[in-house]
């Protein structure tokens, strides 16, 4: 039976000022470490307030007591075939939102154990080869750039 997830997510990259970013290791498959990404609950929720559900479901942090930033970035990709019983019969693609996390440093997280085994903070350049996603990987890779442009 076809699932009814909504084929738009999002993607937040949570980071603190000298780049170091969250990740966590999914628990559906152990070894496949991400930022906290998840799919809209409805087609008309904000992409925003979508986020703001996803970092409080995985981290328990509240995302809109920090900087909360739309990064203006979309990504389209095929759903990996194992995950694609999930979405209506005939979806093979995902349009992703990507946003940044802005903490003041690294946090303990209360992570969703049906979603997650552990998290680990690294250095953006750590955290983008340690991702099994290559837009994951991609946003993270910007972060410098972005820290740069960043207003004091």
């Amino acid at each position: 039976m076809p699932g009814t997830k909504i084929p738009e997510s999002v993607l937040v990259v949570i980071h603190t000022a000298d780049a170091q970013v969250l990740l966590l290791e999914r628990a559906d498959h152990p070894g496949f470490w991400q930022s906290v990404t998840g799919s809209k609950d409805a087609l008309d929720e904000p992409s925003r307030l979508t986020c703001v559900r996803e970092v409080q479901e995985e981290t328990g942090l509240d995302a809109e007591a920090f900087s909360l930033t739309d990064w203006q970035v979309q990504n389209q990709y095929e759903i990996f075939a194992h995950w694609r019983h999930r979405y209506p019969e005939g979806v093979t693609h995902n349009t992703e939102y990507v946003f940044g996390l802005l903490l003041p440093e690294p946090m303990p997280v209360n992570l969703a154990p049906r979603e997650h085994l552990q998290y680990q903070w690294l250095p953006w350049e750590q955290a983008a080869e340690k991702c099994f996603s290559w837009s994951n990987a991609q946003a993270i890779r910007q972060l410098p750039q972005r820290l740069m442009l960043r207003p004091v």
